[in-house]
């Protein structure tokens, strides 16, 4: 587990379930890998099926490596990225032992919510967020669903009571975001500061109305 310095590699964990909104997973990956950090990826097989849907790229278990650079973009260096395949219980991040930083999963389903809140473990994704839990490690839980219902409420306020960070994929305007990815970024970052990563995503509120449009010049 030492990388090529020979210290202990100490990853993020980024899982991706079938939720709508695969550029947020992309967005997050390609901030943390500029910032540095290692990354283990785990994508769900709900999660292949959505990246099909709207990336058209096939995500594969063989060529994961060239499938990821086709959807994230093929310039990034991605040296430090492990990939664990959902369905691999002996994966590094189903155990405690294994020295990973926290987990992001993003972005969230209902059903990896409540599989995550009810301790189900019924694959990797909810299994690492279990050992997250129990390990008192950061967990930062993405949700892009709506509406919400009751049981999914209720089983939010327990993933926060377990220290969870609820994060919704709710893009903040006063960033000044007016393209689609500019709105992806802002939620991006958010996860990022959720962590304490250092980015440069949006702009961050100064205290002064107005004060992104007196930047852009409008």
């Amino acid at each position: 587990m030492e990388n090529e310095h020979g210290t202990i590699r100490r990853p993020w964990v980024l899982a991706v379930s079938g939720a709508s909104g695969t550029p947020y997973p992309a967005a997050v990956l390609r901030a943390l890998l500029a910032a540095g950090e290692a990354v283990d990826l785990v994508v769900s097989r709900a999660a292949r099926l959505t990246i099909l849907d709207e990336t058209g790229i096939s995500f594969r278990d063989a060529h994961w490596r060239a499938d990821l650079a086709a959807w994230i973009g093929a310039g990034q260096d991605l040296s430090d990225v492990r990939y664990w395949s959902a369905g691999d219980f002996a994966a590094g991040p189903s155990s405690g032992s294994y020295p990973a930083k926290g987990m992001l999963v993003v972005p969230a389903t209902t059903g990896a919510v409540a599989g995550i809140a009810l301790g189900l473990s019924k694959d990797l994704l909810q299994r690492a967020a279990a050992v997250t839990l129990k390990e008192r490690r950061p967990l930062v839980v993405c949700l892009r669903e709506t509406p919400l219902d009751g049981v999914t409420l209720r089983h939010l306020v327990e993933l926060d009571a377990a220290g969870a960070v609820v994060l919704p994929a709710s893009p903040g305007f006063y960033a000044g975001g007016s393209t689609a990815q500019e709105l992806v970024d802002f939620v991006a970052g958010r996860v990022l500061d959720a962590i304490g990563v250092p980015h440069r995503l949006y702009r961050r509120w100064a205290g002064e109305l107005g004060a992104d449009r007196a930047a852009r010049g409008a």
